[in-house]
């Protein structure tokens, strides 16, 4: 009896030490960021941004690398085929883990079953914007028009089944207004529209639209995120202009292979936490007009699955499906 009791202390602290281990030893080599979209662009500049913080907290070099193509699934399907060791890392983002995969048809990867959320790194929200021509220049000016005129205001977005989209079916569904949604091939195509007043109003990335706001060249109606932005402190909230309850944005954040143990990803987060609260990374981020997050893994989990809902529930009431 005494020897049956001895074993099984035994074989619990072994089985304890086996759990431990990886975290014990991890890591001990160079980390890979997979950013599934082209060098310059946001995704990008957030992970090269991130990285020597990351890597300092670490203990370890991170490298970044860029494996582009199939609107972010590439990438985002390579990291989900990786060895789940934390040391294959996917920056992810709304386009490719909650707001793409909800409007898609056919994935090379499940998000939510062949990811890992790691940890959140931050939030951009989306800016209702104006031509330089347009009729208005307030969100009530707006709003009148469209109640006015019923699918007459032209509105960009860059794609079918984009973030920009989305958030434009979401401002429909809860504000009753009826616009006139002109996908365009990327943001880019559609701000130079919107500069040129082709069309007479956009919804992006706060980001991609600071500057030109700042410089006067388009008109910021409203911010989609809960709380105004510090960049924009004279613009807005949806919510405050009276669509309660709206948000929308996208985010980005850490995304490790399944099966990656846990004590990993808790590492990982711990160190992505440590990196972010280093000022001058923050400042940095906040230059571009986003807001940084800081979650636990728990609670990124349940963010990343809440938003892909929200999503997947926007897309079948506005009957967005892209094969």
């Amino acid at each position: 009896m005494l020897r049956r009791v001895m074993m099984q202390l035994i074989f619990g602290a072994l089985a304890l030490w086996t759990a431990a281990a990886p975290a014990q030893q991890y890591p001990n080599r160079p980390i890979k960021i997979i950013v599934p979209w082209p060098p310059s662009g946001n995704v990008d500049i957030t992970a090269r941004a991130l990285a020597p913080d990351l890597g300092a907290a670490l203990g370890q070099t991170v490298i970044v690398e860029n494996r582009a193509g199939a609107a972010g699934t590439i990438g985002s399907a390579a990291v989900a085929k990786a060895a789940p060791d934390g040391y294959t890392l996917l920056l992810g983002s709304s386009g490719t883990i909650t707001s793409g995969p909800a409007v898609f048809k056919h994935l090379p990867y499940d998000p939510l079953k062949d990811l890992v959320p790691v940890g959140p790194i931050q939030f951009a929200p989306i800016v209702l914007t104006a031509a330089p021509k347009a009729p208005f220049s307030t969100y009530a000016e707006f709003a009148a028009m469209a109640r006015a005129k019923p699918g007459e205001i032209s509105i960009a977005s860059a794609g079918t089944g984009s973030s920009n989209h989305l958030a434009i079916e979401l401002l429909m569904y809860e504000s009753g207004l009826k616009l006139l949604h002109v996908p365009y091939k990327g943001s880019g195509p559609a701000l130079t529209d919107l500069l040129g007043s082709q069309v007479q109003s956009m919804m992006d990335q706060l980001p991609a639209s600071i500057e030109h706001i700042r410089a006067g060249r388009i008109k910021a109606l409203a911010i989609s995120s809960k709380h105004r932005s510090p960049m924009l402190p004279d613009v807005p909230t949806l919510d405050e202009l009276g669509v309660k309850g709206y948000e929308a944005g996208t985010f980005t954040g850490l995304f490790a292979p399944a099966g990656t143990p846990a004590a990993v990803v808790e590492k990982i987060n711990a160190a992505l936490r440590k990196a972010l609260a280093d000022e001058a990374l923050r400042e940095r981020y906040r230059k571009m007009g986003v807001d940084v997050m800081d979650m636990n893994v728990a609670d990124f989990t349940a963010y990343v699955r809440a938003d892909y809902e929200k999503w997947r529930d926007v897309a079948r009431k506005a009957n967005i499906v892209i094969e």
